[in-house]
């Protein structure tokens, strides 16, 4: 059996940060949701048991947590930071799927948050 896509899965990550176009929700923050899914070639890894072979995802979470510190006006820019820097820090990665949500959004409404989602292709690993 060939593999042919494989994923690194992180969900349901809480962070509590400063976002929004409010100076008071940059100032007091909100509370996130992020759910991931990491494109990454881990057909060595499910043979070697090793996770020097695949994308290891306490290294990923300490990357997105290091973003979400940075206080920001959009989602969008928070989200767009959260991909790039993935893509540094892992070069092998050939997609990312981000939902980020905001909680309790400031706009007059009963809900479950708003948020973004990013489905991003990393053109420098298609074959």
């Amino acid at each position: 059996m060939k593999l042919m896509t494989s994923y690194i899965l992180l969900q349901g990550l809480h962070f509590h940060a400063r976002i929004g176009v409010g100076e008071q929700e940059r100032v007091v923050g909100n509370e996130y949701v992020l759910d991931l899914r990491l494109g990454y070639p881990f057909a060595t890894a499910m043979k070697s048991d090793d996770v020097a072979d695949t994308l290891n995802y306490a290294e990923a979470f300490n990357v997105i947590r290091e973003v979400m510190k940075q206080p920001a006006r959009l989602l969008e820019s928070v989200a767009g930071s959260i991909a790039e820097a993935l893509c540094a820090a892992f070069p092998m990665l050939s997609s990312i799927d981000l939902k980020l949500v905001k909680l309790n959004p400031p706009m007059g409404a009963d809900s479950d948050g708003a948020g973004v989602e990013l489905h991003l292709i990393n053109d420098k690993t298609e074959v």
